[in-house]
């Protein structure tokens, strides 16, 4: 099981607002099995989805807390879709009832909550992807599974192979998937971009490694932060499975934030030059931009006689 079995019950923590609705759809109609949301001022109502189960209407129940859907429905993992000021509430009400893995797509989350949920889930055993990510995507193990879609991730641009990615950039994320369309992926992964994540690149490594389906990683780190460092430094020592990593942000002038939280050069320390020079010293090779990324990529699987 490569982050979450296929089929798995799936809630999603702020699925009645504009967000929750429009992602809700989209995930129903990827074939991720969405059994219930959560918010307690339309708790004991229903959604309906028009066409979003195989052309079929989906009417999904609404739930007072996470506990009282997971009871309901042994609900595995939930995709939050919850503003800011309210997300830490929601994260750690998810962990304490017992949510396996936690989604977090909401961007703006103050660091220092970020921290919180992040350690208690650590302590719990429960896995967070994100903040401030696009989600998780796999592909079905067999082919007549869908695998699941949690978050934001377009579900039509691939279909099953090899790869698996990890990405602190969300855009990013989709234009890899596209690249290499044709081969094909066991998961995508959006780490996220904010200074604390819940999986990080390296403990995302370290589930592509485990898994057996997975054969080669593409890896798109960004500037700010030492996540690629570690990521490298890790791989050097455990990593048996090919790795090409995409850094964004060469051109990037110091002390100005890019995009995420977490992506800015700092007294010289996070240069998207650092993180290269890291990530190669460990055999990583790394394009300068996307579609250089994915040809060494195909170079590589033709090399190691990976279909």
């Amino acid at each position: 099981m490569l982050f979450i079995e296929d089929g798995a019950p799936v809630i999603v923590q702020g699925m009645t607002g504009h967000q929750g609705m429009t992602h809700t759809a989209r995930m129903l109609k990827a074939g991720t099995n969405i059994v219930g949301g959560v918010n307690p001022r339309k708790a004991g109502t229903t959604v309906t989805f028009e066409g979003a189960n195989n052309g079929a209407d989906a009417e999904i129940p609404v739930f007072a807390t996470c506990g009282e859907a997971r009871e309901a429905t042994g609900a595995k993992a939930s995709v939050v879709f919850v503003p800011p000021r309210f997300a830490k509430d929601a994260v750690v009400e998810a962990i304490e009832a017992g949510i396996e893995l936690i989604v977090v797509i909401t961007e703006g989350i103050p660091v220092a909550d970020s921290a919180y949920f992040v350690e208690l889930a650590l302590a719990k055993g429960v896995r967070i992807i994100g903040p401030n990510c696009p989600g998780l995507i796999t592909l079905g193990s067999q082919p007549n599974k869908p695998g699941v879609n949690l978050g934001i991730i377009p579900d039509g641009i691939v279909g099953r192979g090899p790869l698996g990615l990890v990405s602190k950039s969300g855009t990013l994320t989709y234009q890899l998937m596209g690249e290499l369309s044709d081969i094909g992926f066991t998961a995508c992964l959006g780490a996220g971009g904010d200074p604390i994540v819940g999986t990080t690149l390296l403990e995302a490594l370290e589930a592509f490694e485990a898994d057996p389906n997975t054969k080669a990683v593409m890896m798109i780190g960004e500037i700010g932060g030492f996540a690629e460092q570690d990521a490298a430094a890790w791989a050097k020592e455990h990593m048996t499975k090919p790795v090409v990593a995409y850094i964004a942000g060469f051109t990037a002038p110091e002390g100005k934030q890019m995009g995420h939280a977490g992506a800015i050069v700092s007294g010289g320390k996070g240069t998207a030059q650092d993180k290269k020079n890291a990530l190669e010293a460990a055999g990583i090779p790394v394009g300068r931009t996307p579609g250089q990324a994915a040809a060494i990529m195909r170079d590589v699987l033709a090399k190691a006689h990976i279909a």
